[in-house]
């Protein structure tokens, strides 16, 4: 059974930086891409980046692209999100989520977000 687990979150000031992380158990996330999505209540999902486990190939959305940076470490089956410039409309639940590789582009991962394994969410707050 695939668990994925969030964590990371907090308040922050704007130009502030937090790191995420995504741990997932029950796989060998060598075979898996890792989503990072966020929502706001009341505006759809945006998938924020994604990353190919396997080569590292990585997709970010226009909105956080030059701020924030995927990394990931397949030894400990943890992805991080570093968050860096953090605006007030950043503010968001962050969610990462993982399936399968099916041999996708990481940025259709993002856009379509076909996502089966997801985690709680963690919530980021940007405001001074």
């Amino acid at each position: 059974q695939v668990e994925v687990a969030e964590s990371g979150g907090g308040l922050v000031q704007p130009g502030g930086s937090l790191r995420l992380s995504c741990t997932a158990s029950g796989v060998n996330l060598d075979y898996y891409v890792i989503g990072w999505f966020r929502q706001v209540p009341g505006k759809a999902r945006e998938g924020v980046s994604c990353i190919i486990m396997k080569d590292g190939r990585t997709y970010y959305s226009d909105s956080v692209s030059g701020r924030f940076s995927i990394s990931r470490d397949n030894h400990k089956n943890t992805v991080y999100l570093q968050m860096s410039n953090l605006k007030p409309e950043d503010t968001a639940l962050y969610s990462c989520a993982t399936d399968r590789d099916p041999g996708v582009e990481p940025s259709d991962a993002c856009i379509f977000g076909w996502f089966r394994h997801w985690g709680q969410g963690t919530q980021v707050t940007v405001s001074s």
